[in-house]
């Protein structure tokens, strides 16, 4: 067991021994400075020439901003080791600084609030190359089984800076979306986010594909993928479905995404419409295993169902879907649609979608098969650590934020205990914060306040501590004694117990509190485990 867990957590990306030392670097990339709050980007135009052979870019990003107070300097990312040809204003060339990533622009003169700018950030270079994408971030150059170029790019945490020049961090996302044009060699292609305008041949061996996005966008969804693909096109009650898969692998492709169509129902009737219909609904077969771009879901997990052919929750259950087709296309709900302002506070992404995946079980296979696979997926929690992260630095906290996320919000939903304003709720927070850039404390009070139950004890344990909460029972003649222990002050959580098969909750706090109950074995009483995810313990 403990070789089966070191292998599910490996591939999700989790390590449990991240450093704890942060950078000048960090700072710069995670930390908001004037030179960053200064300016609301509105809009991207990425016009670029990739070079399989090469492995080399060059080209240009029109970015648009709104000056949001006075600045004479503001703070464009783009990793050193890309080369920066010029940054032009009106015509006017601008000096900059370069600081580890951080490009420091200066204008000549202020630029005053309300103002709208645009400055081209022409660059070329050779970007970084991932060891292992997605989780190390970087391009993935290889070949098909033909023999032609297949190209992707995954940066989630590592940063977008680390291909093209950005506003590098989630609290800022083009306002009116983007374009996205990439030249690629002729009889390749390159599909992007959003919708296809058109393609072009340059008459020097390269082809520009030009995709639009019309809504806001994470600078890490942002993507390119370079294949001779097949196109698949469906329409799902007006919402259009598109797939770029590799030629060799059309049928396949027929057959696996068939599961498209039952998930989005599910998802649209559990968390509202998908929120990026003006931009339709894309799976792009990738080299590597799979990413949440928006609209351009990145598809690597081999035609196969559950997790490349395995089950993370151990239970069988994982088996009955897709993992990478559910999993990356319930972020476009939690992470595309609604964004954590701080990577630190990623569970916001990780956390409900991986709950999406019960979500999706419940719907097609039934509440004891859900509850059967959230339950498993205890098996792969490591508690080493707290899910948020520290803020500021770029850095993500536990990958705990996965599967004790989902854990956490099962959990939550049996205290609510209502099954019927669960759903409710659920479908109120993603249409509430609907493409908007939010906080941990934001989506706490939203819950607290739409249960009518203080929910902040119950997220902070779970977020903030490593430790779950610990339920006390002690037996005393027909005297049951129960209390939480919890590193939370003050910590209060209703929980389930059968009691001779008879359902009783007890609404426990941090002191002992007495209950008349009619057996005299502990062993009669149990804990409803399955429903709320925490430890026991019995005298």
């Amino acid at each position: 067991m403990k070789n089966t867990l070191i292998i599910a957590l490996a591939v999700l990306g989790i390590n449990s021994l991240s450093a704890q030392n942060y950078t000048r670097r960090d700072s710069l990339q995670g930390g908001l400075r004037h030179e960053r709050t200064s300016f609301d980007v509105q809009r991207y135009d990425l016009n670029i020439t990739i070079d399989p052979d090469k492995r080399y870019i060059n080209g240009y990003n029109d970015i648009t901003f709104k000056v949001t107070d006075d600045t004479d300097r503001i703070q464009l990312d783009l990793f050193e080791n890309m080369k920066i040809e010029s940054i032009v204003l009106n015509g006017q060339t601008l000096q900059y600084k370069r600081d580890n990533d951080a490009v420091f622009i200066s204008f000549p003169a202020p630029l005053k609030k309300g103002s709208e700018q645009k400055i081209r950030f022409n660059y070329s270079g050779k970007p970084k190359v991932a060891a292992n994408a997605p989780w190390d971030g970087g391009f993935v150059f290889t070949k098909d089984k033909t023999g032609k170029p297949w190209i992707g790019v995954a940066v989630q945490g590592t940063g977008a800076s680390l291909w093209y020049p950005v506003k590098d961090h989630q609290s800022d996302e083009p306002d009116s979306g983007a374009t996205i044009k990439v030249a690629v060699p002729n009889g390749l292609m390159n599909v992007s986010n959003g919708r296809f305008t058109g393609s072009e041949d340059l008459k020097n061996g390269y082809t520009r594909w030009d995709w639009e996005v019309k809504n806001p966008i994470n600078n890490y969804d942002i993507t390119v993928n370079i294949a001779d693909y097949a196109h698949i096109h469906d329409n799902l009650d007006g919402l259009d479905l598109d797939y770029y898969v590799l030629k060799y692998n059309e049928e396949k492709a027929k057959k696996q995404f068939e599961q498209v169509k039952p998930m989005m129902e599910c998802f649209q009737a559990k968390f509202g419409e998908y929120p990026f219909k003006e931009d339709g609904y894309k799976l792009v077969e990738t080299p590597y295993l799979g990413m949440e771009h928006q609209s351009a879901v990145a598809y690597g997990n081999g035609y196969r169902m559950g997790y490349r052919g395995g089950d993370l929750s151990f239970t069988g259950v994982g088996l009955l879907f897709d993992y990478i087709i559910i999993h990356e296309t319930g972020h476009e709900w939690f992470g595309n649609s609604i964004t954590s302002k701080d990577i630190a506070d990623m569970w916001i992404h990780e956390s409900f979608t991986t709950y999406s995946e019960t979500v999706y079980l419940e719907c097609l296979h039934g509440y004891d098969q859900a509850m059967k696979y959230v339950y498993g997926q205890r098996m792969s929690v490591m508690n080493d650590k707290p899910v948020i992260g520290v803020f500021g630095v770029n850095k993500e906290g536990s990958g705990d934020m996965y599967f004790k996320g989902a854990l956490m919000l099962n959990t939550i939903r049996h205290i609510v205990n209502d099954d019927a304003k669960w759903w409710a709720m659920l479908l109120k927070y993603s249409e509430t914060y609907k493409k908007q850039v939010i906080d941990g404390q934001t989506v706490i009070d939203f819950f607290s306040k739409e249960s009518g139950i203080d929910l902040e004890p119950v997220f902070n344990q779970y977020l903030r501590y490593r430790n779950i909460p610990e339920l006390e029972l002690k037996l005393e003649g027909n005297k049951l004694k129960y209390r939480w222990k919890a590193d939370e002050p003050s910590f209060a959580m209703p929980v389930a117990v059968d009691i001779n098969g008879k359902e009783v909750r007890l609404q426990g706090t941090d002191k002992w509190q007495t209950l008349k109950v009619d057996t005299k074995s502990i062993n009669d009483i149990k804990p409803k485990v399955t429903e709320f995810y925490i430890k026991v313990d019995t005298y």
